[in-house]
């Protein structure tokens, strides 16, 4: 099962706090994944979806709350023979007429005519835990959360934008960024930080999902840190050892130019520990000197000594 799955598994068994939260959950139902009209005078409403948790759900919701006669049909996808698509068929005039003007979706204009228009009714999500219910069921019909071994990322797809930018603001009420970018022929809200997909986990209020991918983000972030640990002291050591490469090489031009013994006492000092010692650190270096000194004052008597070579390269003169 993949982690989207697990998801939605955990979510389908969540009810909210009351009959509020219910009709929250069943707008957010309609408003994404149903079919509504209007059939010799009466309403007539369709809930689709590929997922039978999505629709076990569905179902209870709509007999808990409305006590409503719902149709249940299966079929096969016409996409892919395997897919099942589960349709939960409404149609008696009244309680859908009830259902739809709970969710706010049917409403009476200033003119006094019914209009019925999918949208987010402010008063039905108009409590914290009305929001999270709303958005815990537009996940379950248009959400899927990768798998976080593999990358953050979390997305709502819809097919109208004003609906996309709806569920962008409800989510974004949470002090969560969500964005809206166009696919084709839909509209994605998005989220990919870890940090926000488990925040959006917990408004949703799926638990063992945000412990999982927790988890996760906890040895993904201790990798990443212990890979950074490691690349940082490679590439020092590389540093160190270059230079050192360097320090024997102007070491050995120089014997062979001039002879060390042309050098100044502390030069020649140092160039002949370096050949004594060519992995030795620069701090270790300056405790075998007869005087001994730090990092800074063995780092400064090798510049010398690597300028010292230079020069002699390219036949400027005297050496200082």
């Amino acid at each position: 099962m993949s982690f989207s799955s697990k998801v939605k598994s955990e979510l389908s068994t969540h009810f909210g706090n009351g009959r509020h939260c219910d009709i929250a959950e069943i707008a957010a139902f309609v408003n994404i994944c149903g079919q509504t009209a209007v059939l010799r005078d009466y309403f007539w409403l369709k809930i689709q979806t590929e997922n039978f948790d999505v629709a076990k759900k569905c179902f209870t919701l709509l007999r808990n709350t409305f006590n409503i006669n719902v149709d249940i049909s299966i079929r096969s996808s016409r996409r892919n023979r395997k897919t099942r698509v589960y349709s939960l068929v409404m149609r008696e005039p009244g309680e859908v007429e009830t259902l739809l003007c709970a969710a706010g979706i049917l409403y009476d204009t200033e003119q006094g005519e019914k209009q019925l228009k999918k949208r987010i009714f402010p008063p039905v999500v108009s409590s914290i835990c009305c929001r999270r219910a709303y958005i815990r069921s537009a996940f379950l019909a248009a959400g899927s959360v990768n798998d976080p071994k593999k990358n953050y990322h979390i997305e709502f797809v819809l097919t109208d934008r004003e609906a996309a930018e709806q569920l962008q603001g409800l989510i974004n009420s949470f002090r969560l960024d969500a964005k809206v970018v166009e696919r084709k022929e839909h509209f994605v809200v998005y989220l990919k930080e870890g940090e926000q997909i488990v925040n959006l986990l917990n408004v949703m209020e799926a638990p063992v999902a945000l412990m999982d991918l927790e988890n996760v983000r906890i040895v993904k972030e201790m990798r990443n840190d212990i890979n950074r640990k490691v690349n940082c002291e490679t590439a020092n050591l590389g540093k160190v050892i270059g230079a050192a490469v360097k320090q024997l090489e102007d070491i050995a031009y120089i014997d062979e130019t001039i002879g060390l013994s042309s050098l100044s006492e502390q030069l020649e000092e140092v160039a002949r520990l370096r050949l004594k010692y060519p992995d030795t650190s620069l701090k270790e270096l300056g405790s075998h000197l007869a005087a001994p000194v730090g990092k800074s004052g063995v780092n400064h008597r090798l510049r010398k000594i690597s300028n010292i070579a230079e020069t002699l390269r390219e036949g400027k003169g005297e050496i200082k």
